[in-house]
């Protein structure tokens, strides 16, 4: 019961995401009753971690560390695991209150004065008493610079041995015109701590700006007791139970998902990537929100059902797994911190070409339900567990992820400024793939995140527009097949049937193509027939090349 309300489009966010903590809740009580402490049935608190010993990285972070090595080894894109934003402030700006309050971020939480130590095997924290915010300052004669000063800004490397792993700078562009830039390592940071981070510099600022104390209450816990309790926790049965249910799940699923890319793949993953942008109007949006509610499923599991059609069509392959994001705060006293909590969950499904839309979308369903039950296990912990085959020439158990931005973002409101964020263009990917959405109002937009070394932007945008086409043809008729299902638009069929095709002159029907040629290699057997790449052959060339080539296959 409790997993059908979660799944209930018609409830606000908010309800689900109170449901999904019951239901971890609910799970917590389950492995607490196994405990010979006396603790059956209640939720246990994340414990302080004991300041005196060593401190582990959390699971996720012992991944990021790992691939900060390679990348220290020359392999890889430093700059694909920032989380860098930029605003630009229009008006009086105190900056004397902004670099207090960056400073006040950074004395809160301890995670933003950690750096990590290589150790005997494995990498430890060392958290700093003090750090203070160093917050550059740049002044920018032309607002052409600001662009390119921003994006050095974001790629410049962090040092995770060291520190510090967040870092700010101020670009003067005259008396009311600045732009701030914030950076921070992933290894400290996620999705959620950049709005964490907002909303604390928005008190504290208008506090110290209006010559106020710190307003903020101090925090209970510190990612530091995250990381630990989690390392304590995964073990024994309660980690068998979760690898158990993992290991089923992606038993025999493919290593690699085998996409028509444009350029080999290389032997290593650059990490260079670029995006294309997409829309769905208000009238699909529409209708996906009313295709939710009939078949009592979320906008998420539709969109990723359409994704991954998409993905099994375009490589011809009917096992498809695909990434998808966490932000696995599910207990209320983490929910205040910065930190590296977001975990990823491995979704595999087997795109059957003669199953209705309806039952592909129950299957969907039920999948995505299960794993969501099984959300606490970190993904380094699947990928050790499954041992799949590595390969620097791309990732672990999936290639692809797909991400629907529920939370709200963080919005800059400083008193006494005008506000908007900058957006620069993304040149990094994960991922061979990234299909990444957000609700905007009666729309959703977002990005198709692509590595560089493997695909054209027209090649992505042309599956931008599949994808589209794909979600109109689910929602008009869920009796279909899905290989029946259309990847291009109306227009965009008759543009490759018909426009492409026309001629200037109609053609015999008697006679075949080959024919036709085999014709007008006799009348001008000198005449250009083909050019490509600045090469040309003959009619007659062409030809005599058809007709050995004939002669082989005969």
């Amino acid at each position: 019961m409790e997993k059908a309300l979660l799944d209930n489009a018609a409830l606000s966010k908010e309800k689900q995401e109170l449901l999904r903590r019951l239901l971890a809740q609910k799970a917590e009580k389950a492995r607490n009753a196994q405990m010979p402490n006396g603790s059956a049935g209640r939720i246990l608190p994340v414990p302080r971690a004991d300041s005196g010993q060593a401190l582990p990285l959390s699971l996720g972070q012992q991944r990021l560390w790992f691939i900060d090595q390679l990348e220290g080894q020359g392999i890889g894109e430093p700059s694909a695991y920032h989380i860098f934003g930029a605003v630009r402030l229009h008006g009086e700006l105190d900056e004397t209150a902004l670099q207090c309050a960056l400073g006040t971020i950074v004395a809160r939480h301890e995670v933003l004065r950690t750096r990590f130590e290589p150790g005997a095997g494995q990498a430890k924290q060392v958290i700093a008493a003090e750090l203070p915010f160093d917050l550059g300052r740049t002044d920018v004669g032309l607002e052409s610079q600001v662009p390119s000063l921003a994006r050095a800004e974001a790629q410049r490397p962090f040092d995770l041995a060291h520190g510090p792993l967040i870092r700010g700078r101020l670009l003067r562009l005259g008396g009311q015109e600045h732009v701030l830039l914030v950076s921070m390592h992933h290894i400290v940071s996620d999705g959620w701590s950049v709005g964490v981070l907002i909303q604390e510099l928005q008190v504290l600022y208008a506090a110290f700006s209006a010559g106020k104390p710190n307003p903020l209450p101090p925090l209970a816990l510190q990612y530091a007791d995250y990381a630990a309790w989690q390392t304590q926790r995964l073990q024994g049965q309660a980690l068998q139970g979760e690898l158990a249910f993992w290991k089923a799940h992606l038993q025999g699923a493919p290593a690699l998902l085998d996409l028509p890319t444009d350029r080999p793949r290389p032997a290593v993953q650059s990490h260079r990537g670029d995006s294309v942008k997409l829309v769905l109007d208000e009238a699909l949006v529409r209708q996906l929100k009313a295709f939710t509610r009939k078949h009592d499923a979320t906008l998420h599991m539709v969109l990723y059902a359409a994704w991954t059609v998409l993905l099994s069509r375009l490589s011809g392959q009917d096992d498809v797994v695909v990434g998808t994001p966490v932000a696995n705060r599910l207990r209320t006293e983490v929910e205040p911190l910065i930190g590296f909590f977001v975990n990823t969950l491995a979704l595999r499904l087997q795109v059957w070409a003669d199953e209705d839309v309806a039952s592909l979308l129950a299957r969907v369903k039920a999948q995505t339900l299960a794993a969501y039950g099984h959300q606490e296990l970190p993904f380094e912990q699947v990928v050790e567990a499954l041992n799949p085959p590595r390969s620097l020439a791309h990732g672990p158990v999936f290639q692809n992820m797909f991400v629907l931005q529920t939370r709200p973002r963080g919005r800059w409101q400083l008193p006494g400024l005008e506000m908007q964020a900058l957006e620069l263009p993304q040149q990094t990917a994960q991922f061979d793939l990234t299909l990444a959405l957000e609700e905007q109002g009666d729309r959703i937009e977002g990005t198709l995140n692509y590595a560089t070394d493997l695909f054209e932007p027209a090649t992505v945008a042309r599956w931008a527009g599949h994808l589209e086409a794909l979600l109109q043809a689910m929602v008009h008729d869920d009796t279909q097949a899905v290989g029946a299902l259309p990847l291009m638009r109306e227009d965009e069929r008759w543009r490759v049937l018909q426009s492409f095709n026309e001629a200037g002159e109609a053609y015999p029907a008697e006679q075949l193509v080959h024919g036709l040629i085999e014709a007008q290699a006799v009348r001008s057997p000198d005449a250009v027939a083909v050019t490509d790449a600045g090469r040309s052959i003959s009619y007659a060339e062409l030809n005599a090349r058809a007709n050995q080539l004939a002669r082989t296959l005969r």
